[in-house]
């Protein structure tokens, strides 16, 4: 199952501040039903790839609807066809493996 990372970045805004896009951004992700994680650098979002591209999609547009007139998009994906994994999973095999490094030491 495909993992994607998006970031959407609206350039010149009055405020460095993006926090009220973000928040936007994450309305549209929670409407649509989307599975999804937020962090500090970027928003994480499980699903098959076309829901994936879709979202990106509609995120891209809300800095656009709020007036702004340049946006940059990024958008990193991981898609592993052997297996299904979620980004939950996938970070809690990262967890795990940190365990047993901390018990080693």
């Amino acid at each position: 199952m495909p993992i994607a990372t998006v970031n959407v970045i609206p350039l010149g805004t009055s405020s460095p501040s993006v926090g009220n896009y973000v928040a936007e951004c994450i309305k549209v992700l929670e409407k649509a039903g989307a599975v999804f994680e937020v962090t500090a650098m970027g928003t994480v979002i499980d699903g098959e790839i076309e829901e994936i591209l879709n979202m990106a999609g509609k995120v891209h547009e809300i800095p656009f609807k709020k007036g702004v007139l340049r946006v940059v998009t990024t958008i990193t994906i991981d898609d592993r066809r052997d297996k299904k994994v979620t980004s939950r999973q996938k970070l809690g095999s990262v967890m795990r493996r940190l365990d047993v490094a901390q018990e080693d030491e």
